[in-house]
């Protein structure tokens, strides 16, 4: 089964298009390090409080070396992140 890995977090209005920039970089980056990996960038339209809640969403393999290297490669991004997997009902 395909388990899915959802990311998400909250930043600052004011640190929105850099987060966004960063985050692309990082997905880019593991994309062309594991082939067939999927990822996506998604966020919630509204604002809470002058923050936007991101939330990343990654596919395909997902190994337990794949999702090591995912955490390796955002732990820079902002923090404090949530993860939770999600498979495919049949």
């Amino acid at each position: 089964m395909a388990t899915r890995l959802f990311v998400y977090y909250k930043v600052p209005e004011a640190a929105l298009a850099a987060t966004i920039d960063a985050v692309h970089r990082v997905q880019a980056g593991l994309r062309a390090a594991h082939p067939g990996l999927q990822a996506e960038l998604l966020r919630r339209p509204e604002l809470q409080g002058g923050q936007v809640t991101l939330m990343e969403t990654y596919a395909g393999a997902l190994t337990p070396a794949v999702e090591a290297a995912i955490a390796e490669a955002t732990s820079a991004l902002p923090q404090t992140r949530h993860s939770e997997r999600f498979i495919p009902l049949e």
